[in-house]
């Protein structure tokens, strides 16, 4: 239910018939990572970790010299660094670049190590196929299982060229009929929204769901209320409250399949948001300019 001056209202699955009731759900997952401990901590970093079904969310609030390395890394994965002011080096199978802040890189697999040379918070974001940061994670009991409508995870085909250290500026113009700033890799699709300044008008909420695929909200900025609606299906032991989840930041909101949700900034300052999927989505990726690194990154066959 998009108004018609929102960018996803031209999306193929925003004009598709009504999908079938669920016949079971999985759960929401909500991780305040400003409200609890970190999972790991120095001198030098505070780190949380928290996942979905596919993915897991690595935040950190790093200071300058903390060192984050990756040994047999099995998978592509994402460095964002929302901040101009934080900086790091990358070094990843033999090759080096020092990166800025307002940042998205893809780190490839292999062996890396992200060195803080600038500090600020650091995000990382990691598929399930890395067992040893799932098992960190604080919501990891909920996941423990196979999701019931969330299919396993597939990576997307490899990158033009082949892997190596990508890193792209978040410093994009905003565009009419573009839909945030959308990059994607063989693991994961990342969408920066802009500054929402001040709380969002109620009178114009996105209400929507997805098939098939869950969605992470990060918030790195502000405060956010998550409203998740679960249908009805013919059993009553299906039917759930509503919920309408309040989060500062930074935390994440993990939304399962099928829910209807959407997620208003309350905050009077910046607010700030960033979407996240695993693996990368079929209908943003066949909205023409709107992934901005899609020439290096193709779409499955």
């Amino acid at each position: 239910m998009y108004e018609s001056d929102d960018p996803r209202s031209r999306l193929a699955t925003a004009r598709a018939a009504p999908a079938p009731a669920a016949t079971a759900f999985g759960s929401s997952t909500y991780a305040r990572f400003y409200a609890t401990p970190p999972q790991s901590e120095d001198a030098l970093h505070r780190t949380w970790f928290a996942r979905g079904q596919n993915f897991i969310v690595v935040y950190t609030e790093a200071q300058a010299g903390a060192v984050f390395e990756r040994t047999g890394q099995v998978d592509e994965y994402v460095l964002l660094l929302p901040e101009a002011d934080s900086a790091v080096t990358v070094e990843a199978n033999g090759e080096r670049q020092e990166i800025g802040g307002f940042t998205v890189t893809m780190i490839p697999p292999g062996n890396s190590v992200v060195r803080v040379t600038a500090g600020g918070p650091v995000v990382r974001l990691f598929s399930v196929r890395s067992e040893d940061l799932a098992a960190l994670a604080s919501n990891a009991a909920t996941y423990a299982g196979p999701h019931p409508q969330v299919p396993p995870f597939q990576p997307w085909p490899d990158p033009v060229g082949g892997f190596r250290i990508r890193s792209y500026s978040l410093d994009v113009p905003d565009q009419p009929g573009r839909f945030g700033k959308i990059f994607r890799c063989t693991t994961f699709m990342v969408n920066v929204f802009p500054p929402q300044m001040g709380p969002r008008d109620p009178a114009k909420l996105s209400p929507h769901h997805h098939d098939d695929f869950e969605q992470c909200s990060l918030a790195i900025g502000g405060t956010y209320v998550h409203h998740l609606r679960w249908p009805w299906t013919a059993n009553l032991a299906d039917w759930r409250e509503d919920e309408h989840e309040t989060c500062g930041s930074p935390s994440i909101a993990v939304i399962p399949p099928r829910v209807i949700h959407t997620s208003a900034a309350i905050d009077p300052g910046a607010n700030l948001l960033v979407d996240i999927f695993s693996p990368p989505r079929e209908d943003f990726s066949k909205m023409e300019g709107w992934v901005l690194n899609a020439a290096d990154y193709p779409m499955p066959a």
